[in-house]
C-alpha cells in the first residue's frame, strides 16, 4: 500500500489522542497504587486482630493487585483502532451524526468529564462495528482505521473507507487487509501473537457466541481456533465477570509447550487468573513424567477402563476366606463369608463412594456381632427369651464399634482407599489386572502392566480421576471437617452461655491483666481457627487444587485428541455444561481421539450442542497447503478444506532420504524439524519454517500416522520442506 501524503499528520493526531490515553491510564496506576500503600498499613490500633477487618483488607489488596496488572498489562498495544459511526446521539462527536470511537485492549473514562468514554473495551457491544463492518455490509461505519503502536509510539495508520467520504484526514487503503496481512505475515516469536486488532467476521461470530451449553468449533490448520478460543475466554470474563470471577475458567491444552506458547495472550487481552492446564496434569498433584506405549494409551483412554477401574476398587471389598475368631473380653466371636457378605451388600446398595460406604459396611457388620456377642451373653439358661434388652444390643454395638479386633476387621475387608493407591497397585500386579480386567484378552491385559514405582504418565490422570470418583474422599478429611464445624459451633453456643452469665463475685478483678476467663479462652482459639480456615489464594489458585472444583466454564483446545475417559474427567468439572471445545478431527493423533463430536460428546450432551466451522486459512501458504490438502484427502475424502488467503510464491523443497536438515538456510523466523520422534509435542504451534523429516515413518509410527503427517506439513507459516519418501499413496 502506498502511503499517504496526510501519512504524518495523521500520525501526529493519534499520537496526541494515545498520549490522552496514556496519561489517563498513568493516573488510575498511580490512584491504585496509592490506595494499594494505604490499605497495607489500614491497621486498627485498637483492635488490630478484627478477623473482618482483616479480611477486607485481604480481599482489597489482592483486587488492588489484580487490577495493577490488568493496567500494567493494558499498555502493551492499548489503542489500536478507530471507528467514525454515524449515531444519534455522537458522545465524540467529528461531525453531526458521526460519532468517533477509539477501540482498545481495556475501556478507559474521562472521570473529569461525566465519565465520557475515550477508549472502548475491545469486548464492549459498542466496539463490534469494528469487527464486522465490511463495504457490503458497512454497520454504519464511515472510516475504520487501525492504528499501529509500538510501546507509547504511534507508528502509523491504516484507513478503510467502507461508505460515502472520509471524515477528516483520512488515509486511504485497505486497512484491514494490510492490518490482517501484516500479521499473519510476520515472523514467529516462540509465543502466540494477539490477534485482537485483525479478529474477522466468522471468528467475531464465535467469540461473542451467547451459547451457554457446548459449542464446538471445528476448523482445518491455520484458521485461528485457537485465537478465537483464547479471544473468548476474554470476552467471557468480561461479559460474565462477576459468575466467573466467583467459578473461574479452565484452559485445557495439549502439552506444556503449547501453554507456554499461548500464555501471553490471555494477559494482554486484559484478563488473570484463568487456570491453564494439560489434560495430564488436571488431577492434583499429578505431574506426568512417562510415556504409555500406543497400545497402552488406547487401552486406558477407553470407556472400558471405568469397568476395570470399576472391578479394581470392588477386588479391595474382600471376604475371609475361613471364619475369622474375634475376642471381646473373655467372649470369642466368629465372623464368616456369609456375615461379612451381608455388610458387604449393604454397602454397596448404598451407592456411596468407596470410602463413604465404609461406614455402611461397619455399622452392618458390627450389628450382626453385637447380635451374635448378646445371644452368647444373655442367653437363658433355663431356655427363655433372651435377658438382653434392645438399649443392651444398642449398648453392646457402640462397645464393638470401639474393639480393635473389630476395626481391624472393617479395615481388612473394606479399606479406606486413595486413588494413586489403587491405580498403581493395579498397574504394577499382574494378579490384580487379571481380576480387574478378567472380561479382556491376554494382550489387554498385558499392556496396562508396568513395574512398581513407575513414574504417572498423561494417561493416568483420567484414571485418579475416575478413582477419585469411585472412592471419595478419604474419611479423616470428611472427620476433621466435622470435628472443627461441631466444634466451632460448640464454642459459639459456650460463649453465648459466658457472656450472660459471667461471675459478678470477681467484680474487683475485672482489670487484672492476668485474670483470663473460660469465654476468653475459647474465643481466642476460636479466632485463631476462623483465621486459619480463612483462603485468600485467588480463584484460580484455589481451583486448581480443588479436585472438585466446578468452572463457570471450561475451553478445550485440540479437544479432537480428548479420549472417552478424558472427556468424563472433563465433565466432571464442569456440571453446567458451558464450554468451548475447538479442534479439527482431521488431526486426531491420539488412538481413542474424537473420530465424531457427535458420538464422542452424546453420552454427555446428547445432541444439545452447537456446532460452528472455521473456513478461512490465515497461517499456512497455498503452496503448502496444496500437499496438506493431498494428505486430508486420504484422512477424509469427503472434507472441505479451509480456504489458504496467503501466497508466498515458494513451493515446497523436496529432498532425498538421509539429507541433513543442516544443509538447509532459512531467512528470518524460527525453524522446526519435525520427525516421528516429536510430532505429538508440536500439536497446535506454528513456526516460521518447518523441515518434514522422513514422512513415512511419520505415517508408520501410528495408527494415527497420516493425521499426524497432516499436522507436521501444516505447521509452516513461511517455508516447508520434506526430507525422504512420501507415503505410497503418493
Amino acid at each position: 500500500m502506498s502511503e499517504s501524503p496526510n501519512q504524518e499528520q495523521e500520525i501526529a493526531l493519534e499520537q496526541s489522542y494515545a498520549d490522552s490515553l496514556f496519561a489517563r491510564l498513568d493516573a488510575e496506576v498511580t490512584r491504585a497504587q496509592q490506595r494499594l500503600e494505604q490499605v497495607q498499613q489500614d491497621v486498627d490500633p485498637a483492635n488490630p486482630d478484627n478477623v473482618d477487618a482483616l479480611m477486607r483488607r485481604e480481599t482489597e489488596f489482592h483486587s488492588l493487585n489484580a487490577k495493577l496488572d490488568r493496567l500494567n498489562v493494558a499498555q502493551m498495544g492499548l489503542v489500536f483502532g478507530r471507528i467514525d459511526i454515524e449515531a444519534a446521539e455522537a458522545e465524540n462527536p467529528v461531525e453531526e451524526g458521526i460519532d468517533r470511537r477509539y477501540v482498545g485492549r481495556m475501556g478507559l473514562d474521562d472521570r473529569d468529564d461525566g465519565y465520557r468514554t475515550l477508549l472502548l473495551d475491545w469486548r464492549a457491544p459498542m466496539a463490534r462495528p469494528f469487527y464486522l463492518a465490511t463495504t457490503a455490509q458497512p454497520e454504519g461505519v464511515h472510516v475504520r482505521r487501525h492504528i499501529r503502536t509500538k510501546g507509547r509510539q504511534v507508528t502509523g495508520v491504516d484507513d478503510e473507507v467502507l461508505q460515502g467520504e472520509p471524515t477528516g484526514q483520512g488515509v486511504g487503503g485497505v486497512g484491514s487487509e494490510t492490518a490482517l496481512q501484516r500479521a499473519i505475515s510476520a515472523a514467529r516469536t516462540g509465543h502466540m501473537a494477539s490477534i485482537v486488532e485483525t479478529i474477522q467476521r466468522e471468528q467475531d461470530e464465535i467469540i461473542r457466541d451467547d451459547t451457554r451449553g457446548v459449542m464446538v468449533v471445528q476448523g482445518g490448520p491455520g484458521t485461528g481456533k485457537t485465537a478465537v478460543a483464547l479471544h473468548r475466554v476474554a470476552y467471557l470474563l468480561y461479559t460474565y465477570r462477576e459468575r466467573l470471577a466467583a467459578t473461574g475458567v479452565l484452559i485445557i491444552g495439549p502439552n506444556s509447550t503449547f501453554l507456554d506458547y499461548i500464555s501471553r495472550v490471555l494477559p494482554e487481552l486484559g484478563e488473570t487468573g484463568v487456570v491453564l492446564s494439560t489434560i495430564g496434569e488436571l488431577f492434583p498433584g499429578i505431574s506426568p513424567q512417562a510415556e504409555d506405549s500406543l497400545e497402552a494409551r488406547e487401552i486406558k483412554g477407553s470407556a472400558e477402563m471405568a469397568t476395570i477401574l470399576k472391578e479394581a476398587v470392588r477386588a479391595y471389598q474382600s471376604l475371609p476366606d475361613s471364619p475369622v475368631e474375634l475376642r471381646i473380653g473373655s467372649v470369642r466371636l466368629t465372623a464368616d463369608a456369609t456375615m461379612v457378605k451381608a455388610a458387604r451388600t449393604r454397602a454397596r446398595r448404598s451407592r456411596k463412594p468407596h470410602n463413604q460406604a465404609c461406614g455402611v459396611f461397619a455399622e452392618h457388620l458390627t450389628e450382626q456381632l453385637a447380635q451374635q456377642l448378646a445371644q452368647r451373653i444373655g442367653e437363658d439358661p433355663l431356655g427363655g427369651a433372651n435377658l438382653l434388652s434392645q438399649a443392651d444390643v444398642d449398648q453392646l454395638h457402640d462397645d464393638l464399634v470401639e474393639e480393635p479386633d473389630v476395626a481391624a476387621l472393617v479395615d481388612k475387608h473394606w479399606p479406606e482407599l486413595s486413588p494413586t493407591q489403587v491405580l498403581s497397585e493395579l498397574l504394577s500386579s499382574p494378579e490384580a489386572i487379571a481380576v480387574a480386567a478378567a472380561d479382556y484378552d491376554e494382550d489387554t491385559q498385558a499392556a496396562l502392566w508396568r513395574e512398581h514405582g513407575a513414574r504417572w504418565t498423561s494417561a493416568d490422570a483420567a484414571l485418579l480421576d475416575e478413582l477419585a470418583h469411585l472412592i471419595g474422599p478419604a474419611l479423616t478429611e470428611e472427620v476433621e471437617e466435622a470435628e472443627w464445624s461441631q466444634e466451632l459451633e460448640d464454642a459459639r453456643e459456650a460463649i453465648d452461655i459466658l457472656s450472660s452469665s459471667d461471675s459478678t463475685d470477681n467484680d474487683d478483678d475485672l482489670f487484672e491483666a492476668e485474670i483470663l476467663s473460660a469465654h476468653d479462652v475459647i474465643d481466642a482459639e476460636t479466632l485463631a481457627r476462623r483465621q486459619e480456615v480463612r483462603d485468600v489464594r485467588t480463584t484460580a489458585e484455589r481451583a486448581r487444587a480443588d479436585l472438585e472444583w466446578a468452572y463457570g466454564h471450561v475451553i478445550v483446545d485440540e479437544a479432537q485428541e480428548l479420549t472417552p475417559m478424558e472427556w468424563r474427567m472433563v465433565f466432571r468439572r464442569t456440571p453446567a455444561r458451558w464450554m468451548t471445545l475447538v479442534g479439527d478431527i482431521a488431526q486426531t493423533g491420539s488412538p481413542a481421539g474424537v473420530d465424531s463430536w457427535e458420538e464422542s460428546l452424546a453420552e454427555y450432551v446428547g445432541t444439545r450442542m452447537r456446532r460452528h466451522e472455521l473456513t478461512v486459512n490465515y497461517r499456512t501458504p497455498a503452496e503448502i497447503m496444496e500437499l496438506a490438502n493431498r494428505i486430508l484427502g486420504q484422512i477424509d475424502p469427503g472434507a472441505t478444506p479451509a480456504e489458504s488467503i496467503r501466497s508466498t510464491g515458494v513451493p515446497v523443497t523436496y529432498a532425498p532420504s538421509g539429507t541433513s536438515p543442516d544443509e538447509f538456510t532459512f531467512g528470518e523466523g524460527i525453524v522446526q524439524v519435525i520427525s516421528a520422534d516429536n510430532v505429538s509435542s508440536i500439536k497446535g504451534l506454528e513456526f516460521d519454517h518447518v523441515i518434514v523429516l522422513e514422512p513415512s515413518e511419520i505415517v508408520s509410527a501410528s495408527p494415527q500416522g497420516m493425521q499426524d503427517l497432516y499436522v507436521a506439513v501444516t505447521r509452516a507459516t513461511q517455508t516447508l520442506t520434506v526430507i525422504g519418501d512420501l507415503p505410497a499413496w503418493e
